[in-house]
C-alpha cells in the first residue's frame, strides 16, 4: 500500500523567496478589498486590493493597507485622508470586475467607467463637514465596509521602498447588510466572501470560494466552572456584586482570560452605575463587544 504521509511529496523542500512573497513563494489566502477614495476632482476611485489586514484589534482599531506609491489609491489617501474598505460577496463577474478596477495606470475616470458596482453616499457626509474631511462613496453591493481615516502618528513607521506605501488606517465605522449583521449578533450564519491568491503563471488571478464554516466548541477542560467563576468574582476588588446565575455566562472563558473578562464586565456595570451584574446584564454587554 501506498504511503503517501511517508513518500518524497511529503518532504519539504527549499523555496526561493522572492518579491512579493506572497503570491510568488507561497499559498496565502488573502481578502478582496474594493477601496473607495475621493480624487483631486472629487469624484470616487475604485482599486482593487488584497494585502489589507488588521493592524490593531483592542483599544484602538486599525488596518494596515500596502499600495504602489503611485497609484490612485495612494495619493488620493495622502492628499484626503480618508477611505472606505468595501468587502464584496464571492460573484465571477464581481471578481472579474475587480481585476479589471485593479489595473495600474487608469484614470479615475477610466475606472468608473468599467465599473459594474453601485456607489453610494456616505453616511458621514455631515459628519465630513464638522471636521473638514471629505469621505469617499460606498459600494452598495458589499457586505460590510469598514470606513477609515488614515493615522500618521508615531503608532507606525514604514522605513522601507519607497515604491510602496503603507496606510495605517483607523476604523471609524463599520457598516454591514442587514442580513450579516443578524448573522453577527446571533453568532451563526455567515456570507460568502472571495478568497484571494494572488497574481500567478504572470497572466491570470486566482480567487475561491470559502466553504462553509463550522463549529469546534472549546473544550471543557479548557473551560471553567461556575464555582472557579464566583471564586474570582469574589476576590475583584470593588463593591459590585454578582447574580449567582450570572456565572454560567463565562464558563466558556478560557481560564487565562477569565480575572480579564470580569474585570472589563465590572468596569461597564460601574460605568453604568449598576450594582449587580445580572444574566441579562451579561447579554447586554456580550451584544456591545
Amino acid at each position: 500500500m501506498f504511503d503517501w504521509f511517508n513518500s518524497e511529496e511529503k518532504e519539504f523542500v527549499d523555496v526561493g523567496i522572492l518579491d512579493n512573497f506572497y503570491q510568488t513563494s507561497s499559498f496565502y489566502p488573502m481578502p478582496v478589498v474594493l477601496c473607495t477614495t475621493v480624487s483631486e476632482n472629487g469624484l470616487t476611485n475604485i482599486g482593487s486590493y488584497s494585502l489589507c489586514f488588521p493592524f490593531g484589534i483592542s483599544k484602538d482599531h486599525y488596518m494596515m493597507l500596502i499600495s504602489r506609491s503611485s497609484s490612485n489609491t495612494a495619493r488620493n489617501i495622502k492628499a484626503r485622508k480618508t477611505i472606505a474598505l468595501n468587502f464584496i460577496p464571492y460573484d465571477k463577474e464581481y471578481l472579474k470586475n475587480a481585476v479589471e478596477l485593479g489595473y495600474p495606470g487608469e484614470t479615475t475616470e477610466e475606472k468608473l467607467a468599467e465599473s459594474i458596482f453601485t456607489l453610494v453616499p456616505s453616511e458621514r457626509e455631515e459628519e465630513g463637514k464638522k471636521d473638514g474631511l471629505v469621505y469617499p462613496e460606498v459600494i452598495k453591493e458589499s457586505v460590510q465596509v469598514f470606513e477609515c481615516t488614515v493615522d500618521e502618528s508615531d503608532v507606525f513607521h514604514y522605513d522601507g521602498p519607497k515604491i510602496e506605501a503603507h496606510f495605517l488606517l483607523k476604523i471609524d465605522k463599520i457598516i454591514m447588510q442587514k442580513r450579516y449583521a443578524e448573522y453577527l449578533k446571533e453568532g451563526e450564519g455567515f456570507p460568502t466572501l472571495p478568497v484571494d491568491f494572488g497574481y500567478r503563471d504572470s497572466k491570470q488571478f486566482w480567487f475561491s470560494k470559502h466553504s462553509h464554516p463550522y463549529a469546534e466548541p472549546i473544550p471543557k477542560s479548557k473551560g471553567v466552572s461556575t464555582d472557579a467563576v464566583r471564586y474570582q468574582v469574589e476576590r475583584m476588588e470593588g463593591a459590585i456584586k454578582w447574580h449567582p446565575d450570572s456565572y454560567k455566562k463565562l464558563v466558556k472563558v478560557p481560564r487565562i482570560f477569565l480575572k480579564m473578562v470580569i474585570g472589563k464586565i465590572n468596569e461597564a456595570a460601574a460605568s453604568e452605575s449598576i450594582d449587580l451584574v445580572t444574566p441579562e446584564f451579561l447579554d447586554k454587554v456580550n451584544a456591545k463587544r
